[in-house]
């Protein structure tokens, strides 16, 4: 019984950072835009995130530096992508090597440095139930907040004019434009949405994941939430079925090797690229209609002057 509430802890907290950043990416793409900068966002998220905790002694100080650090990598991406309809592919890209590098610099001092990771919710009499208790009543702040978020985006894209709107422009933005919607505006604060979400799922990693800041710590994380996003075919509920599940895969697989089933870690480790590849070969396929992909992801949008 314990061991399958270990299990069950261990995936909730491998899967929220995934979870909070596809569902950023979700929003981003659903307005039409491609951003492969996530893993760059998270890290410098990461490195913000912790920065702002250890200086402060306060982790949602530091989950704010995460959220704004993302903020400010996603403006960079909108600048080029949006105002200067730069490639969306390469400018992610760009975005990425940026933030890695970015990350470098800004945790340099940290290194080596830990803190008290985010304290986990504690209900007397609740929290102690067996197996259950726990996981509903025992988590940490960011994994409720996950939850919500993904709640709040479902509602907002599917329950209020202003989703609408926002699917509108990813779906076709020359009507959108053509009747008054201003599409790059629109697509800038989805994108800055995304890049907030991406901040905060990076600053998750050292504040609450593993108490301490590394060079990397995101592992490839960004990538798999680009591809949880085309897993789900863009709807929000799909979303959190591929997040646990790729959490739970990435949990398994080590108590696995604790099992004596041998699964080289040379394949966990290619894991970041298959996604990649997975992402771009689906995407493909999307523009010939085998997915439900928004028609105009990707695509540039110039507004008449």
């Amino acid at each position: 019984m314990e061991l399958v509430e270990a299990i069950i802890l261990a995936v909730l907290a491998a899967s929220t950072p995934l979870l909070i950043a596809a569902t950023g990416e979700l929003v981003t793409e659903r307005s039409g835009v491609l951003n492969l900068g996530v893993e760059g966002m998270m890290i410098v998220g990461a490195a913000c995130g912790f920065a702002g905790a250890w200086l402060t002694g306060s982790i949602l100080v530091g989950a704010l530096f995460g959220i704004v650090a993302g903020t400010l990598m996603s403006l960079i991406f909108a600048l080029m992508a949006l105002g200067l309809a730069v490639n969306q592919v390469a400018t992610g890209l760009a975005l990425t090597i940026l933030g890695i590098g970015l990350s470098g610099l800004i945790g340099a001092g940290f290194v080596g440095e830990r803190i008290t990771p985010a304290a986990h919710l504690a209900l007397p009499g609740l929290t102690d139930i067996p197996l259950v208790g726990r996981v509903l009543f025992g988590e940490d702040a960011f994994v409720y907040f996950s939850i919500a978020l993904i709640i709040g985006v479902w509602w907002f894209l599917y329950c209020t004019r202003a989703g609408l709107i926002l699917r509108a422009c990813g779906d076709n933005h020359v009507s959108a434009h053509a009747l008054g919607y201003p599409v790059l505006r629109i697509r800038t604060f989805a994108v800055m949405f995304g890049g907030a979400c991406a901040g905060l799922a990076g600053a998750y990693l050292p504040l609450a994941y593993t108490p301490f800041f590394i060079p990397g710590m995101t592992a490839g994380r960004g990538w798999i939430a680009l591809a949880l996003v085309v897993f789900s075919s863009w709807r929000p509920g799909r979303l959190v079925v591929g997040a646990y599940l790729f959490g739970a895969v990435t949990i398994l697989q080590l108590h696995a090797q604790g099992w004596g089933v041998g699964i080289p870690s040379q394949f966990m480790s290619a894991l970041p690229y298959l996604a990649t590849v997975i992402v771009l070969v689906l995407l493909s396929r999307a523009r010939t209609g085998g997915s439900t992909a928004p028609a105009a992801l990707g695509t540039v949008f110039v507004p008449d002057r």
